[in-house]
């Protein structure tokens, strides 16, 4: 699954848009090397993204197959770490 759309499915971003000039800015990670829109997530990858004065990073554990309700979303990945940003 491309990476603009599983922020933006998992909720962690307000739209596709916010995630992809996130991307298009290196603010987004994978494996800690800078990840464009279009790169393919897949369960286990760690993904850390600077967004709304924080750092997060986040581990994949499974990956949506439709869309996911916002209640559910918790359920396709693992919180690491939060740090707010000055």
């Amino acid at each position: 699954m491309r990476l603009d759309l599983l922020l933006n499915k998992l909720c962690l971003t307000k739209t596709r848009s916010i995630a992809k000039n996130a991307c298009d800015k290196n603010l987004v990670f994978i494996g800690g090397k800078p990840a464009k829109a279009s790169s393919i997530v897949k369960e286990g990858d760690i993904i850390i993204f600077r967004l709304y004065n924080a750092e997060h990073e986040i581990k994949i554990t499974k990956l949506p197959t439709g869309n996911v309700a916002k209640k559910d979303a918790t359920e396709f990945y693992q919180l690491l770490r939060r740090e707010e940003l000055e």
